[in-house]
């Protein structure tokens, strides 16, 4: 892995991490970002899985920059004896430039965000999935042009940091199509929101393919210029 991918990723966690408010919260967002069970991350750490658990809730204090910079680059080394699977993801995002006829606006999120929160802002209502989620992000994106233009590898690229992000998906005439593309990739989102479309106007496909992959599915008619205005006006 080359070393100056790993380095500038480390500090993006780190500095995340230590510099956010709710570190526990960040923290326990790039373990599962790199899918990484807190067992494993304990043993490689030589702790009990307890101390985990605890700074992720936020039952112990928020560890220093010195153990933030441990446990990072032990979640790191724990992708590179994997292959390196998420660091090369990351890679991408670190060294590309998204089109702007294909993404629109993208955001992370230090903090979770719960789903009914980020609905209520851009008016959505639920068609599928529960709603007892929280989200790291989101990414408004032109569905067609994401289609007809990107891989499946440069697809992945829409997740930004985390999968645990809305991905918001503009100017739909079913929803079938942005879904059948998140089913062939390897990645999936927290959630799906449909723009410009009424729930009863989704393709009756949607709702099975959504809990495969157990995707909460929002349908919004509110115009992209204000949803995206919208979502940058909050504080979260």
């Amino acid at each position: 892995m080359k070393s100056g991918v790993r380095h500038q990723l480390a500090e993006k966690m780190a500095g995340e991490i230590t510099l956010s408010d709710s570190p526990g919260q960040a923290l326990k967002k790039w373990r599962q970002s790199f899918d990484i069970p807190q067992g494993l991350l304990a043993e490689r750490l030589e702790v009990s899985p307890s101390v985990i658990s605890d700074y992720e809730s936020g039952r112990r204090k928020s560890p220093g920059t010195a153990i933030v910079g441990k446990i990072v680059d032990t979640i790191l080394a724990i992708d590179e004896d994997n292959g390196g699977r998420f660091i090369k993801k990351f890679a991408k995002i670190l060294y590309s430039e998204f089109d702007e006829d294909v993404i629109y606006d993208i955001h992370e999120y230090a903090s979770p965000v719960g789903l009914p929160d980020f609905a209520g802002v851009i008016g959505a209502v639920t068609l599928c999935g529960p709603m007892d989620q929280t989200i790291y992000g989101y990414t408004v994106i032109n569905s067609l042009n994401a289609i007809l233009q990107l891989s499946s590898s440069e697809f992945n690229r829409i997740y930004g940091w985390s999968t645990e992000r809305a991905l918001i998906f503009t100017d739909v005439s079913t929803g079938k199509s942005p879904m059948v593309a998140i089913r062939v990739t390897p990645f999936k989102p927290r959630c799906v929101v449909l723009q410009g479309i009424k729930p009863e106007e989704v393709h009756p496909l949607i709702p099975g393919l959504a809990e495969r992959d157990r995707i909460t599915v929002l349908c919004t008619q509110m115009d992209v210029e204000t949803i995206i205005s919208s979502l940058r006006g909050e504080l979260w």
